[in-house]
């Protein structure tokens, strides 16, 4: 992500060490870059549109009411609904290494025609309850696909092209549309009420919860526990949650590596990598760096350094 600032950094000028913002403009959204470059705490932002913000670089702490506070790394992102407060420190912001974070805001007219097309041609086992994007705030971890579609747009927005306003439209399309597949995922793995647990999906996301562990989980046998053919429940599984069975089941063992990892800094890899449910360490080592953005040992290295 930094060297897509590149561009960015040869306009852009500082005004202030502490959320220096430069804006860029499109039709249906604003792409805001903010960075820091002191230490700082209890820094407010609010916006009158629904964002999203990614962080790019750096470390900020988020306070975030109906969250405890949290830590926001580069490759996680918050979609905040409009006029909805953040307080944020910049514990590691300094002057030759600053903490750099995007907030693009999408126009709500966009946002509603989009969802109108997702609401009308998804449903979640005929119980489709309209999502939308501008209720509740959301803390999204490493979703690949969000992340991949972010660098786009930055790029996109901070380079002249002549197809720009086009490409940007089509992009911001897909954007909502993810947003809208990890709220739908959302809902159904952290829905404390479990208001899914009986349909198909539901019931399949928490038959992965309570046997993570177990080798033997597979797509055939979620199939056979939603009583679909395998064909139609993969494609069932993804146009709801965004996300194929194998990456969702990988990104929950991955969470539960971290946890242990966490807990217990003395563990091997191989250790970790049986203990998560994977049957061999460099399978582990792959699928954690291709959803956390570095190995095992780097987190591990990480936690121990904090």
């Amino acid at each position: 992500m930094k060297s897509l600032l590149s561009q960015h950094k040869k306009h852009r000028k500082l005004t202030t060490l502490v959320e220096n913002r430069t804006t860029y403009n499109a039709e249906y959204a604003e792409l805001n870059i903010y960075e820091t470059h002191a230490y700082a705490e209890k820094v407010s932002l609010t916006f009158d549109f629904p964002i999203i913000a990614s962080m790019l670089t750096g470390k900020k702490v988020m306070h975030i009411d109906g969250f405890d506070a949290f830590d926001f790394f580069p490759g996680e992102s918050v979609v905040m609904p409009t006029n909805k407060e953040m307080v944020i420190d910049f514990p590691l912001a300094k002057e030759h290494d600053p903490t750099q974070c995007l907030a693009l805001g999408i126009d709500a007219t966009k946002i509603d025609e989009v969802v109108s097309k997702f609401n009308h041609n998804v449903a979640i086992e005929n119980e489709n309850n309209n999502w939308d994007l501008d209720n509740s705030a959301s803390h999204l971890i490493n979703d690949i696909d969000v992340n991949h579609l972010i660098e786009r747009l930055t790029y996109t927005f901070t380079n002249n092209n002549k197809s720009k306003d086009v490409l940007l439209d089509l992009m911001i399309q897909e954007l909502i549309v993810r947003l809208l597949q990890t709220k739908a995922k959302s809902l159904i793995i952290n829905d404390p009420h479990q208001i899914f647990n009986d349909t198909r999906i539901g019931t399949v996301i928490k038959y992965i919860k309570e046997n993570l562990t177990n080798k033997d989980l597979s797509v055939d046998v979620l199939a056979e526990k939603a009583y679909m053919s395998t064909s139609h429940f993969h494609k069932q599984f993804k146009n709801t949650l965004g996300i194929s069975p194998i990456d969702y089941i990988n990104s929950e063992k991955i969470k539960f590596a971290k946890q242990l990892m966490k807990v217990n800094t003395s563990y091997r890899m191989s250790e970790v990598a049986f203990k998560s449910g994977f049957n061999n360490t460099s399978y582990f080592n792959r699928q954690f760096k291709k959803m956390e953005m570095m190995t095992p040992q780097q987190f591990k290295a990480s936690i121990t350094k904090s």
